[in-house]
């Protein structure tokens, strides 16, 4: 019986690690996501039971390869202990609700888009950079409190000094921080903003080109930077897991460099030992 088991883990095994069955789960999540875009068309309301049929099966192949991957495993529990197949099991899971005309058919057609974000997980290249992103929030969290500070700073200068350009952008700092926030943005703020306090205020463009070059051109930039230094040690801890690319030879070539030196101290001591010894 074991060996049985055994087998057949071992076919599971070497199924879930095809690359044309990952091709085929990729595409069938795209299939998903076009079906769930198909239903916002009020033409295809006369095909409404062959996209139902057509749900039905992408839930069944969803369900049938997330099991696949679960007895793939050594140990079930091993399969939980991976984020990513947490967060696939969780979605299959939620899409087992039927479409059907009860109560519930407006939490099973929400929880049937979120199938899109399974290529997140298929997909190591997004897995890498949705892991980058959420490991660089508190260094961005930071960054982010400072333009607030200097939101509020230029909100409260732009409230008390243009009060009486436009009640509606500057009437007070809560209405001042969205007016900064349009300029932040380039939202028409040359037109909407710069120019109508310009008519009032000559030097008004003092103001708002010291607040975008902080924003556009200092804190974006560094919003950038934390992103992409954080992708790059991601995409080298990648490299040194799989033992592929430029890193991973690096370090093979220091542990290499570092066996040898351990060689060489060695016989230097066995050498001095000797020496020591044809001396005595």
């Amino acid at each position: 019986m074991s060996a049985s088991f055994d087998t057949w883990r071992l076919r599971f095994e070497r199924l879930r690690a095809n690359k044309f069955f990952e091709l085929t789960v990729i595409a069938i999540i795209v299939f998903s996501a076009l079906l769930i875009g198909a239903r916002t068309y009020e033409e295809v309301t006369r095909f409404q039971q062959v996209l139902l049929v057509l749900d039905v099966a992408v839930t069944v192949f969803f369900l049938v390869e997330i099991l696949i991957r679960m007895a793939a495993e050594k140990r079930l529990r091993d399969f939980f202990r991976n984020g990513w197949n947490v967060f696939d099991f969780l979605i299959v899971t939620a899409s087992l609700i039927p479409m059907d005309d009860s109560e519930m058919v407006l939490l099973a057609r929400l929880l049937r888009i979120f199938r899109v974000l399974r290529l997140v997980s298929m997909i190591p290249e997004l897995r890498m950079l949705m892991a980058a992103l959420f490991k660089s929030i508190p260094r961005m969290g930071y960054v982010a409190l400072l333009m607030f500070i200097i939101f509020y700073i230029y909100a409260a200068l732009g409230s008390f000094l243009f009060h009486d350009v436009d009640e509606r952008l500057w009437g007070n700092i809560s209405l001042a921080m969205l007016t900064l926030f349009q300029v932040a943005t380039f939202e028409s703020w040359a037109t909407a903003v710069l120019y109508p306090t310009m008519e009032y205020y000559p030097y008004a463009w003092i103001f708002f080109l010291t607040f975008i070059f902080l924003n556009a051109f200092i804190f974006l930039n560094m919003m950038i930077g934390i992103v992409l230094d954080v992708m790059q040690k991601e995409s080298i801890q990648i490299e040194l897991e799989s033992g592929k690319g430029e890193a991973a030879e690096l370090h093979g070539l220091r542990n290499d460099v570092r066996e040898l030196r351990d060689q060489l101290s060695r016989m230097e001591t066995m050498l001095e030992r000797r020496e020591d010894k044809r001396l005595i």
